[in-house]
């Protein structure tokens, strides 16, 4: 069977890029609607090129199939990168939260491609948003991304300094990240903060929160039959 995702295709593969980072720091309230511009942005081509690659080396391919080829891949880095980290208190637990939801990003646009639905449009950065709880609709989704551009342009003008102690801007970055990637990912993140507590969760949250997305996203891009 085709792999999933193209060999070499650097950091992107492990989480969130450096500069995406900065910008969710800058603004935590908005962190979600950055990452999911950020994910449509590099990791949309992605996926749209490994559709139309695993369909030409595999014709008779169904979209069910190639879905499942994505979902196993990214349920499987999922929980590798759970069990992987070592990175201890709170900008640990960030990361944890970050790298997962960047992953799950990932792998509904991948969904999304093997489904025939453009995953480089705009429109999928909506749809991050719903599949992942963060707005309850998609125009309310579409709201907040308008304000996270508009303030991701703004950064370019004036300091992103908030004078905020850095703790506090943490605590609220991960919170946002922590909601966007699943209760089970929430719970973890909080138990990472006390030493010796995030053993007990490992890699089993990060699995089940991409295979519950797994679900959510292949049920919204799955065309309806009958």
């Amino acid at each position: 069977m085709t792999d999933p995702l193209p060999a070499g295709t650097g950091v992107d593969d492990q989480g969130p890029p450096g500069r995406l980072w900065d910008r969710m720091k800058a603004d935590p309230q908005y962190a979600p609607e950055h990452l999911a511009l950020e994910a449509v942005r590099r990791l949309g081509p992605q996926a749209q090129a490994w559709a139309e690659r695993s369909r030409a080396q595999q014709p008779g391919i169904t979209p069910d199939a190639l879905a499942q080829l994505a979902v196993r891949r990214f349920t499987t880095h999922a929980r590798l990168s759970g069990a992987m980290s070592g990175a201890a208190g709170l900008p640990g637990a960030v990361v944890d939260v970050g790298v997962l939801a960047w992953t799950q990003c990932r792998m509904a646009l991948h969904i999304a491609a093997a489904y025939g639905v453009d995953p480089t449009s705009g429109d999928r950065a909506v749809d991050l948003l719903v599949l992942q709880k963060v707005h309850r609709i998609a125009e309310t989704a579409r709201v907040a991304l308008g304000v996270a551009a508009g303030r991701e342009r703004a950064s370019a003008l004036f300091s992103s300094s908030s004078g905020r102690p850095i703790g506090r801007v943490m605590l609220q970055l991960g919170g946002r990240l922590a909601r966007m990637a699943g209760v089970g990912a929430a719970k973890r993140m909080a138990a990472k903060v006390i030493p010796g507590a995030a053993v007990l969760l490992g890699s089993w949250a990060n699995s089940a929160a991409a295979a519950d997305l797994a679900r959510r996203a292949t049920a919204m891009y799955r065309p309806a039959t009958g």
